[in-house]
């Protein structure tokens, strides 16, 4: 029983930042008209742009609903899985393979970063319907290793997102790198995997107080960094269902 208290909790937790990222992103795109995070932009010569918009909007508030209420939330899991497959099967990994004049870009780091998200992003989903146990530890270590070393590699990049009032942002910039390849690097190790996913979970989750709702508050682009917060939230959402499937099983939704 003891056991279990913590994985019921880190999975109630971590379904509900699941289900309230896609369901806000959803919401947005409905007052938008336009795709966020989650969704991709539709390309320009493609019609019915609004439309598709306005549709994927619909799915995400009710997928997300559905995942943060607990009811129907394994085939609501599923829907949102089943989108963003299809996300990284016809947008992302299209574009990273197809950069023009960029020769090799499966060797430039930054490419991989949507689509190794969204990997991240649908093991989760996965896991909130209670699937894909063993897989999804692994999608996130991926994603968070990478993130690890592109701080390193864009570390001039990055400074800029490190807020103006913290001190040190150089030394912050590499030290969440390190943070980030830790995290990733523990959730291969089974003995380390729940409290590299809970430190994750922690560390993502202060990024979006600390960065992104500043940033949406204040910002000029506030409908973007609004879903970047989302966004966020959601990866924060999915190494606490991570660090659940490893703290006595994953609860079925």
């Amino acid at each position: 029983m003891n056991a279990l208290a913590p994985a019921a909790l880190h999975f109630k937790l971590g379904r509900c930042f699941l289900g309230a990222a896609a369901a806000a992103s959803g919401v947005l795109q409905l007052l938008t008209g336009d795709f966020v995070r989650l969704m991709p932009k539709w390309p320009d010569w493609a019609p019915g742009h609004a439309a598709w918009a306005y549709l994927t909007g619909l799915v995400l508030v009710v997928a997300g609903l559905a995942i943060l209420s607990g009811r129907r939330a394994t085939a609501a899991a599923a829907v949102l899985g089943a989108m963003l497959v299809l996300v990284l099967l016809c947008w992302h990994l299209p574009q990273s393979l197809a950069v023009p004049g960029m020769e090799r870009p499966w060797l430039r780091g930054f490419m991989w970063t949507n689509p190794l998200k969204t990997l991240a992003l649908a093991g989760g989903a996965a896991l909130a319907g209670g699937r894909f146990r063993n897989a999804a530890p692994v999608l996130l270590a991926l994603f968070l290793v990478v993130c690890g070393l592109q701080h390193f590699v864009y570390s001039e990049f990055v400074v800029t997102l490190v807020p103006s009032w913290i001190p040190g942002r150089r030394f912050w910039t590499y030290f969440t790198g390190l943070a980030l390849i830790a995290g990733g690097s523990g959730l291969l190790v089974p003995r380390t995997v729940r409290l590299a996913a809970t430190l994750s979970a922690l560390m993502i989750f202060l990024w979006v107080l600390m960065l992104h709702v500043p940033r949406a508050v204040t910002g000029p682009e506030r409908a973007n960094e609004a879903a970047g917060a989302m966004e966020a939230l959601a990866l924060s959402g999915v190494a606490l269902l991570v660090a659940a499937s490893r703290a006595g099983g994953t609860p079925r939704a």
